[in-house]
């Protein structure tokens, strides 16, 4: 589902989106909820990538703490995501906030949750986004297409 509207600002437009993904995945909601909470592999499905060079990486997963991401693509510019987690419920939810930005011009905000559905031996993730895109750097559905990658990175990293 993705709502999309342009809302022309004095300096530019802001489009606002809200979308959501389901995917399920074979492990228990114990082990999809781990992939979110340890550093060491939020880096490995979240951050790094072949053509990725990694700057920045701080993460800190509690309410109230924060992940700092630093990383260009193929020699280009600086992104930058600054988050903070706002709700942690183990094995179930995630909600945080962030901000993304190219050197420094914010791309976008956004709020985000991650909700667990454990069912006997899988566990259904829904993700859902608010967000706000500013002045065409960044696209909804672009996010979109790049959340579903990265959804699909967290498969693979829990095969691991």
């Amino acid at each position: 589902m993705t709502q999309v509207e342009a809302v022309p600002g004095p300096e530019g437009s802001a489009v606002h989106s809200t979308f959501r993904i389901e995917q399920t995945y074979p492990h228990s909601a114990a082990e999809v909820f781990r992939a979110f909470a340890q550093k060491d592999l939020v880096r490995r499905w979240r951050v790094e990538d072949d053509n990725c060079v990694v700057h920045e990486f701080a993460y800190d997963f509690r309410i109230g703490g924060s992940e700092v991401s630093r990383f260009s693509f193929a020699g280009g510019p600086d992104i930058r995501l600054d988050a903070q987690f706002q709700d942690i419920v183990p094995d179930r939810r995630i909600v945080f906030v962030y901000r993304m930005a190219v050197e420094h011009t914010t791309m976008s905000v956004s709020l985000a949750t991650v909700e667990l559905t454990a069912s006997s031996d899988r566990t259904l993730l829904t993700f859902t986004e608010q967000g706000v895109f500013f002045d065409g750097i960044d696209s909804a559905q672009g996010r979109e297409e790049g959340t579903r990658a990265l959804l699909e990175k967290l498969a693979a990293q829990l095969l691991r």
